[in-house]
């Protein structure tokens, strides 16, 4: 069994917990305090279930975390399959 990704350290549980409170959106909300829980010494299966996701889910979050900071906790558009039709197509 592998040891659990280490959150980045220029942040704290207050700081998540503030940007919790100013987002509009719930989904948002739930990362950011499931987050706030890992930093304040709470396991990854509490942050789990505070944030009603999987233990696989809390850490896909604690990489996009690392990477892109609290924007790759916000909710983004998924991926759409790529056009059959190139422009020169689509105009004939």
């Amino acid at each position: 069994m592998g040891s659990a990704i280490s959150l980045r350290a220029d942040f704290d549980g207050a700081r998540l917990r503030l940007l919790a409170r100013r987002t509009r959106d719930a989904d948002q909300a739930r990362r950011f305090l499931s987050l706030a829980s890992i930093y304040d010494g709470g396991s990854r299966a509490d942050a789990a279930r505070l944030g009603t996701v999987t233990v696989q889910i809390v850490r896909d979050l604690v990489v996009r975390f690392n990477d892109r900071g609290p924007e790759g906790l916000f909710n983004g558009k998924a991926p759409s399959k790529p056009s059959l039709l190139n422009d020169e197509q689509r105009v004939a």
